[in-house]
């Protein structure tokens, strides 16, 4: 499927530093951020070009115009991918295209058109499973007394007691623990800080680990050695990757002969939990760092449940030959 013709597009390439691509993902102060936005950019070049090597990198972002990126729109749905995907991309795009209009390379007038598009509406369940106590139990089991298993369980522990995302945990320091108030201080989306509390024996598992990792400043989960030695970069230690940390939940989830689990099922399942607790939303929502109450709301599981109930009210008849 092709594009509306889209002028000049053997315009020489941009040079990086006024590239509208590398400027916008410099604006990211997260790496996962940056990584995330990355991949929908360079998807979206290749959506544009036909070519399964391009990168956002050096395309003429500046000549697109509304029926340009309403065709785009339309393209991305067409990928049989979530709302919640393609709108990702739709916002990688407004934002390329304001970078765009920031370096004086395209109109005001022209951004506003091209960057005015509604997002893709659906209605799904949360992805994902909950991971229920048992399996949480199974998983601090497999965690032996090595050091990486140490940190394992004290990984796990967190994991189920704040709702934390993976890049959120990989993104902790030492500094951001307060065991005074069982507290840690959290950079979620945006460079948006919250406070979340741990479980006393969440705790314990913590300063477990940290009688293993020591007071140097650095990152409060690193990832360990072989030999049992934590890596470190500069003198400080180096923090886990979302992909370190998704390893970590495989490798002990493994051990422990259950079924696969992500942190985002852990997230789900301590939503669900808050709110089975009867946590009001907006206690919640600032727990896990919603931006938007709907968004958590979806995770409540008493609906399904009322509705299950309803159903286990009706009695399928027994078994009677007409006669």
């Amino acid at each position: 499927m092709s594009l509306p013709a889209v002028p000049d597009l053997a315009a020489p390439p941009v040079e990086p530093a006024r590239d509208p691509y590398h400027v916008y993902l410099d604006s990211l102060t997260s790496p996962e951020s940056r990584r995330t936005m990355r991949g929908c950019l360079d998807r979206l070049a290749r959506l544009l070009t036909g070519d399964e090597t391009a990168t956002g990198a050096g395309q003429p972002w500046h000549l697109l115009r509304y029926e340009h990126t309403v065709r785009i729109r339309t393209m991305l749905t067409e990928q049989g991918w979530s709302a919640a995907y393609v709108n990702k991309h739709i916002v990688a795009l407004r934002r390329v295209l304001k970078e765009a209009w920031r370096l004086g390379q395209t109109s005001a007038e022209d951004f506003a058109r091209a960057s005015d598009l509604a997002p893709v509406r659906q209605s799904r369940l949360p992805a994902g499973q909950h991971v229920p106590p048992e399996v949480v139990g199974a998983a601090l089991a497999a965690c032996d007394d090595s050091p990486a298993g140490i940190r394992d369980a004290a990984l796990i522990a967190v994991l189920y007691s704040t709702g934390c995302r993976r890049a959120e945990i990989g993104g902790l320091a030492l500094a951001d623990y307060d065991p005074g108030a069982r507290s840690l201080r959290v950079r979620g989306k945006r460079d948006k800080e919250r406070l979340v509390y741990l479980t006393a024996d969440a705790i314990g598992l913590v300063e477990r680990w940290l009688a293993v990792r020591g007071a140097t400043p650095g990152a409060l989960f690193s990832p360990v050695s072989r030999a049992g030695r934590i890596r470190v970069r500069d003198g400080r230690p180096v923090g886990l990757t979302g992909q370190g940390i998704a390893d970590v939940l495989a490798r002990r989830l493994g051990a422990a002969g259950v079924s696969r689990r992500t942190a985002h099922d852990f997230r789900r399942t301590f939503i669900g939990e808050l709110l089975d607790a009867g946590v009001d939303l907006a206690t919640a929502q600032a727990l896990v760092g919603h931006s938007s109450p709907a968004t958590t709301a979806r995770y409540d599981r008493r609906p399904e449940k009322t509705r299950r109930e309803a159903v286990d009210r009706i009695r399928l008849p027994a078994p009677r030959p007409l006669t």
